[in-house]
């Protein structure tokens, strides 16, 4: 069964920041496509909640990639 994994990082435009690894309350998907679902629904909450001065000034933005994990 192939199982798909989240891995979110919240990033910032301005130089000299790197990504930062988000942890999410679920990471373990059954498919691509609730793992994207999932992702974009999480980054707009959490952009959203976020200070918008700081993502303003930070200019911070949201990346993920859902992994495909071969479970034997």
């Amino acid at each position: 069964m192939i199982k798909f994994i989240l891995i979110m990082f919240i990033c910032s435009n301005i130089p000299g920041n790197s990504c930062k690894l988000m942890p999410t309350p679920i990471q373990d998907f059954n498919s691509y496509r609730d793992c994207a679902i999932y992702g974009y629904e999480y980054s707009f909450n959490m952009l959203k909640n976020f200070n918008p001065e700081s993502v303003n000034n930070y200019r911070m933005y949201t990346a993920f990639n859902c992994k495909e994990d071969q479970i034997i």
